[in-house]
């Protein structure tokens, strides 16, 4: 046998590992894999998006429940919806002679509150009457809310971005420290601050109609004036007023998508995200909750939000939260996908992250980046895919046979959020930047083309854009079909006045 292979069979699993294989749990991966090996150093590997540490021998919690518990939060972190699948496994007696064993521990007490918030079942245990305070998730791992509810019994902060019926977390990977670091608020600040009131008016009329656009078109759906005038309305709202109530969610699907298939609630039937690949064979891409688990999911996320809105949490987490967590749910029948994204805007924009007067267009960067957005949607939905037991009938409709919701009430959104920073990040150096640059380099070459040749608008708009696309200068084509009546001379010095102000653009497309 290989030197690597003797090492690796004295290789024990630790933590949450352990507790899964041990009750046979159907659970979500959890990113971080602990190992405690008799042999050999630390060491860590990473695949697929989970992170397998193996520890030296002196690691070893122990074998009993309480031991391996108290090893998960403080080696592979605190995941809600597998700590959920282990006590409704565990016996009781088993858990309270662990917290009984340590009765102010600090890991004891986060299991002993965390217990009761999940199963919402009291344990036979007197409140602590002495100790500090502890918070229940450390600020400097996870985004969390502040001021925390301070919880009297275990001698708790409660510093969780939701409640029982719906709690993500979301790690402070380095990822998301370098975007915080990068200040993308103050940068997109910088950036609209060096154009005039004017023009930065003029840009937010093409920024509503690109982000409307890209949102309907990363559903392949083409929509007509009437709806694309709905949706600018509504974006126009965005900064103002809070969607994320159920009577406005319910009124901002019924004002996006078609009006035969207007919702009147959340929807009643069991959905699924998928494509018809032959007849009667349906390819499932993501499966939604069941719907009597949709009303309290639904009245999490609401209350989340809220406490999100006034708990000083970063916009873009409460952001990515929110509108991830939302397009998961799926509650309606159609447009979850434009609202999803219509969120993301209502939030960064009540937020003051989106500086005043203007927006970013995101589903730009999201049509623009297809991959990044399908893996920011999978890194969710493949375990669904993996845990769901379904059927379709012959007329595709689908039930759902196992109880689902704990995967969608205690979800990790960390991917998603380092997602919707990149996206961000994206907007700013080139929807943003570009279309300010853009119209001010418009505006430099209107004025001497106008000196030039008086023509109308519309035509001075076509000739710059016909030069634009051919590197600064006017196809004997196009000549031909819209300008044969300008002379070689005008049409020389025009196209000088294009290069002038745009020559840094042509030169970096070339």
């Amino acid at each position: 046998m290989a030197e690597n292979d003797q090492e690796r069979s004295t290789e024990r699993l630790a933590g949450y590992a352990t507790l899964i294989e041990r009750y046979d749990l159907d659970v979500i991966p959890n990113w971080h894999k602990s190992m405690v090996t008799t042999s050999g150093i630390r060491r860590i590997d990473s695949s697929e998006g989970i992170v397998e540490e193996v520890y030296p021998t002196k690691y070893w919690p122990g074998d009993t429940l309480g031991d391996h518990l108290e090893f998960a939060l403080k080696y592979d972190g605190t995941n809600l919806a597998i700590l959920d699948s282990i006590f409704q496994e565990v016996a009781e007696r088993d858990l309270l002679e662990y917290l009984r064993s340590r009765p102010t521990g600090k890991y004891a007490r986060r299991l002993w509150y965390l217990y009761e918030f999940l199963t919402g079942k009291m344990l036979p245990l007197d409140d602590l009457k002495q100790g500090n305070y502890i918070y229940l998730l450390e600020p400097d791992e996870y985004y969390t809310v502040s001021p925390a509810r301070q919880i009297r019994r275990q001698r708790i902060k409660d510093n969780l971005l939701g409640d029982p019926r719906f709690c993500p977390t979301v790690r402070r990977t380095e990822t998301l420290r370098n975007f915080e670091t990068a200040d993308l608020a103050g940068r997109s600040r910088r950036v609209a601050a060096g154009y005039s009131p004017e023009l930065l008016r003029r840009a937010l009329g093409y920024l509503y109609t690109r982000e409307t656009k890209s949102s309907f078109e990363i559903e392949s759906i083409k929509p007509t004036s009437t709806r694309t005038e709905r949706f600018i309305a509504l974006l126009q709202l965005a900064e103002q007023e809070d969607f994320c109530e159920k009577p406005r969610l319910i009124e901002l699907q019924n004002r996006i998508v078609d009006q035969r298939f207007r919702d009147y609630d959340y929807r009643t039937s069991q959905n699924y995200v998928g494509e018809t690949i032959s007849w009667q064979k349906e390819k499932i891409h993501f499966i939604c909750p069941k719907p009597e688990d949709l009303a309290g999911l639904m009245e999490g996320l609401i209350a989340a939000h809220k406490r999100m809105d006034s708990g000083d949490v970063s916009p873009v987490i409460h952001a990515a939260v929110i509108g991830y967590w939302f397009v998961f749910l799926h509650p309606f029948e159609d447009g979850n996908g434009r609202i999803h994204r219509f969120l993301i805007h209502n939030i960064l924009a009540r937020r003051g992250f989106t500086p005043k007067g203007l927006m970013f267009p995101i589903s730009a960067s999201m049509l623009k980046n297809p991959a990044d957005y399908d893996a920011s949607l999978e890194a969710f939905s493949r375990h669904i895919m993996a845990l769901a037991e379904y059927s379709l009938d012959e007329e595709g409709r689908m039930t759902v046979h196992n109880d689902t919701a704990r995967w969608y009430r205690y979800i990790d959104l960390t991917p998603q959020a380092e997602a919707l920073f990149k996206f961000i990040d994206q907007t700013i150096e080139v929807e943003l930047t570009q279309e300010l640059a853009f119209l001010a380099n418009y505006d430099k070459t209107k004025k001497p083309i106008q000196e030039i040749v008086d023509m109308p608008d519309r035509l001075i708009d076509l000739f710059i854009r016909f030069c634009l696309q051919n590197n600064g200068r006017l196809s004997a084509q196009k000549r031909k079909s819209h300008f044969d009546f300008l002379s070689d001379e005008e049409m020389a010095h025009m196209e000088q006045a294009v290069l002038a102000a745009y020559g840094d653009t042509i030169s970096n497309a070339d």
